[in-house]
């Protein structure tokens, strides 16, 4: 057995009376991939945040590199060489890619200002050495889309030269080519020395990178296992504790009457989009990432500039604000790309996040009705099987699974009868994913109209009754049930000079 980067032991964290981990133990050798599975709250983000100084067990024993290591801080555990790329991003909106990744590194302290344009040049010959050549060290950070600023939390931690590299749901946010980028990345460090801690809700992604996996459960260590040596389909019943069987629901046939007609819609993105999505209809977005699919769902839902015309169940209207989407007579709910910034008000409880949209329903002169509104909450999260501690936990507290749900329960606590649902299981274990593809099928089956993006086709072509493919703004193919393949999706998104349909 090589030298050991990390061994934990016996380690217990407890969030009041939520038993977080459980006689956790962990172990990782040094210059291997080790992946960290288990479903959303397995315990998985809470041993990284232990291992990474920003919470301390409530007991248990930890070594790094054989030297007994008590992390009572970032700080601390950077001093053991471990740097940490977590889900939630932690770049400033208001610096520079420059200013970032530099960040109070050698004594600057850049709070407040521009880099310079040394700083720019040191940044900008770093991310070539990275091979990235498609970010612009001098642009503010706000500026950037989600899967450059995923890239630029993991190269601030490589700047750092560590020992021990965390990702954690690093992938969730970069298009293919950037995870490929991030994959050759790893293995260059893991050839100097380092050892990676990855985690990823993406089977591929731990068979093809990873050596070993540890696997959780609800808080408790499963067991560590080879990678080659064990299926995907043991995995996740280890993880869940369940047979997951069949992945995908069986559609439902969708209805003839139409819920949603957009005609000529357009903007500085979009290209004359025109569709048409039918009651209990899961109409697909396919096409490769960043071809207008997510402006499309903003300007849907009002968060974004657009022009054309909107019909919902054959009367007009307009949609100029989130406002008018929810109250346009049937409603329209989004899922965001971003749950933490977009869809969530993390300070806020469950209750509260849930019963946003509804708050006219259950208000009265000003107030809001409590009974009323623990109704609403009850009727939504029915089915959703959100695990929380109490209904006025911070939405910030729960896993990212978990946050998802609260999403999506808003929507049906609303009442929504259009749902745009943009990549809703990005980032959430497969025992999620299972649940979120039988409630889209069942909110199908009542009637509800779906428009449906997702970045990993498979989720597309399961679901969806047909699929439009978007190229450059515009609708370039539309493929029915009948030839709905990965592969027939994937080629069309490659078409390079797309005519735009109308239906």
């Amino acid at each position: 057995m090589g030298e050991m980067a990390v061994a934990m032991q016996g380690i217990y964290k407890n969030f009041g009376p939520v038993q977080a981990l459980i006689n956790v133990e962990f172990h990782a050798k040094k210059g291997e991939v080790h992946g960290l599975v288990g479903e959303n709250g397995a315990g998985k983000s809470t041993l990284i945040k232990v291992l990474s100084g920003t919470i301390l067990p409530t007991k248990g024993q930890c070594e790094v590199y054989g030297q007994p290591a008590v992390l009572r801080s970032p700080l601390q555990a950077q001093s053991f060489g471990i740097q940490t790329v977590f889900q939630e991003l932690t770049l400033v909106p208001d610096l520079t890619v420059a200013d970032n990744v530099l960040n109070l590194r050698e004594g600057h302290h850049l709070l407040g200002r521009t880099s310079s344009r040394a700083l720019t040049v040191q940044v900008e010959k770093l991310l070539s050495e990275l091979g990235v050549d498609d970010i612009n060290p001098a642009a503010f950070v706000r500026d950037l889309t989600l899967p450059h600023r995923q890239m630029i939390e993991i190269v601030k931690a490589i700047y750092r030269k560590p020992k021990i590299l965390i990702l954690d749901e690093a992938t969730s946010a970069l298009l293919t080519p950037q995870v490929e980028w991030l994959f050759a990345t790893v293995r260059r460090l893991t050839k100097e020395g380092s050892t990676v801690l990855f985690t990823s809700h993406r089977w591929e992604e731990v068979k093809t990178l990873t050596e070993n996996m540890t696997i959780f459960r609800n808080g408790e260590y499963v067991g560590t296992y080879g990678t080659d040596s064990i299926s995907e389909d043991d995995v996740t019943t280890l993880m869940t504790g369940r047979h997951i069987g069949n992945l995908y629901p069986a559609r439902v046939a969708a209805r003839s009457d139409v819920r949603l007609v957009v005609r000529e819609l357009h903007s500085d993105v979009l290209q004359n989009v025109n569709l048409t999505l039918h009651s209990g209809e899961i109409l697909g977005i396919g096409g490769l990432q960043g071809q207008g699919q997510r402006e499309l769902f903003l300007s849907l839902f009002g968060a974004a500039p657009a022009r054309g015309a909107f019909e919902i169940s054959g009367r007009a209207v307009t949609i100029h604000s989130p406002t008018d989407a929810i109250r346009q007579g049937m409603g329209i709910g989004l899922v965001p790309e971003d749950r933490k910034t977009e869809g969530l008000f993390l300070n806020l409880g469950v209750l509260d996040n849930v019963t946003v949209p509804t708050l006219s329903r259950i208000s009265r002169w000003g107030f809001i009705q409590s009974k009323q509104q623990r109704q609403f909450f009850s009727t939504a999260t029915r089915s959703l099987q959100i695990k929380l501690a109490n209904v006025q936990q911070p939405v910030s507290e729960l896993s990212g699974g978990n946050q998802q749900k609260v999403v999506l329960a808003k929507w049906l606590a609303a009442k929504s009868q259009i749902l745009l649902l943009y990549d809703v299981t990005r980032g959430v274990d497969v025992g999620t994913k299972h649940d979120i593809y039988a409630l889209m099928v069942d909110l199908a089956a009542q009637g509800v109209a779906i428009l449906f993006y997702s970045s990993e086709t498979a989720e597309v072509v399961h679901l969806a009754h047909r699929v439009l493919v978007m190229y450059e703004g515009a609708i370039c193919e539309e493929i029915d049930a009948n030839d709905l393949t990965v592969s027939r999706v994937v080629g069309a998104s490659f078409r390079s000079s797309p005519e735009v349909l109308h239906g």
